[in-house]
């Protein structure tokens, strides 16, 4: 049966964003029912809750004496420093078992690399997308240089009869087609970047770390190949 010390006040730990949601802040009272008896907590601390760790955690935790009186069951986790092998724990598997008949013994390792397994091939598929609309893009850029490519030869057939050098017009296609890759990169990586946040933050609800140097490496890299090829294609 439930004791009396159920019922007297204790203090508590609340996730921060359970918090946020109920618009609750630091000193409130929170009513728990607990077996049918309400137990009236204060609000001590706000704590982070990584869930993307696998490990053991709540979404609240109480001081020890909230649930003396309560009957309760304790959870334990085991983990090799450097790794195990199937013999091993099935080894203390095993003596859990014979020196502790009621404790119940479950082996997570198999859904850990399931969860990797399903992971892994997530980041395989969003990669794959990730090719297949840059491919999509580059065919695009390529299909507007093109529909553009007679109106340049026009252009700098005219200069040329005004006397431009082929070095002065090289110049200004090197300088033209800079200016456009670096708008269009910049462009790209700022909607890309902002893209990536919302999907992130509000879809997936994780947290968002943005790279910055790989993202300044594809755009540099795209100003490069746009510089490159772009002015000698009228040439």
């Amino acid at each position: 049966m439930v004791g009396p010390r159920l019922r007297r006040a204790a203090t508590g730990l609340v996730r921060e964003k359970i918090a946020d949601g109920l618009g609750l802040k630091l000193g409130d009272p929170i009513v728990v029912n607990v077996l049918g008896r309400n137990i009236t907590t204060h609000i001590a601390n706000m704590r982070t809750v990584d869930w993307q760790s696998l490990g053991i955690n709540f979404v609240m935790v109480f001081s020890p004496n909230a649930f003396r009186g309560a009957p309760h069951t304790h959870l334990a986790t085991l983990t090799y420093p450097n790794g195990s092998t199937t013999a091993q724990e099935a080894a203390i598997i095993g003596s859990v078992a014979d020196k502790f008949p009621t404790v119940t013994s479950v082996r997570v390792k198999e859904a850990l690399e399931s969860v990797g397994a399903i992971i892994a091939n997530m980041v395989l598929a969003i990669r794959g997308a990730s090719a297949i609309t840059l491919l999509a893009a580059a065919l695009v850029l390529g299909g507007a240089l093109a529909a553009g490519h007679r109106r340049k030869v026009y252009d700098a057939v005219i200069l040329k009869t005004l006397g431009a050098t082929r070095r002065r017009l090289l110049a200004a296609y090197i300088i033209e087609y800079f200016l456009l890759g670096s708008a269009t990169a910049l462009f790209g990586v700022l909607s890309g970047s902002l893209a990536g946040w919302l999907i992130v933050t509000d879809l997936m609800h994780l947290k968002f770390t943005w790279l910055p140097l790989p993202a300044l490496a594809a755009a540099a890299a795209a100003v490069a190949v746009t510089v490159v090829f772009g002015p000698y294609r009228h040439f």
